[in-house]
C-alpha cells in the first residue's frame, strides 16, 4: 500500500491548529477576566454608600473617584486591546483549520484513488482467472 506523501505536513498543520486553538482559548479567557474586572470596578464606582462629613471626606471621595475613573479608562483600553487579540487569535485559528482541511481533502482524494486502484487490480485478477480455462472444462468436451 502506498503511503500518503503529505502525512507529515498534515501532522504539522494539525499541531498548528491545536496551538492556534489554545491561543484563542487563552485570549478569550483573558478577555473574560478583564470583563470581570471591569464589572467589579463599575460596581465599586456606582457604590453610593459614601458619607462625607467634612471637606476632607469629600476630597478623599473625590480622589478615590478620580483614581477609579483613571483605572476604568485604563481597563477599557485593555479590554479593547484584548478584543483585538481575541479577533486575531480567532482568525489564526480559522486559517489553521482551513489549512488542515485542505490537506485532509488531498488525503481523502489520495485514499479514494488508492481504493479505486486496488479495486481495478482486483478486478483485473478476477478477469484473468475467469478467462483461464479450467482443466476440467477441456475434458468435458
Amino acid at each position: 500500500m502506498v503511503v500518503f506523501g503529505l502525512a507529515g505536513l498534515l501532522r504539522l498543520r494539525k499541531l498548528g491548529e491545536e496551538r492556534a486553538a489554545y491561543d484563542m482559548v487563552r485570549a478569550r479567557s483573558r478577555a473574560s477576566e478583564l470583563a470581570g474586572e471591569r464589572h467589579q470596578l463599575l460596581d465599586q464606582l456606582s457604590d453610593h454608600g459614601h458619607d462625607a462629613r467634612d471637606v476632607r471626606g469629600i476630597a478623599a471621595i473625590s480622589a478615590a473617584r478620580a483614581s477609579s475613573a483613571t483605572m476604568l479608562a485604563d481597563l477599557e483600553a485593555l479590554v479593547e486591546s484584548q478584543r483585538l487579540v481575541v479577533s486575531e487569535a480567532e482568525q489564526r485559528h480559522r486559517d489553521a483549520k482551513r489549512g488542515v482541511r485542505s490537506v485532509e481533502k488531498l488525503e481523502e482524494r489520495f485514499d479514494e484513488e488508492q481504493r479505486v486502484e486496488e479495486l481495478r487490480t482486483e478486478q483485473a485478477a478476477l478477469d484473468e482467472l475467469a478467462g483461464r480455462r479450467r482443466p476440467d472444462a477441456e475434458d468435458d468436451r
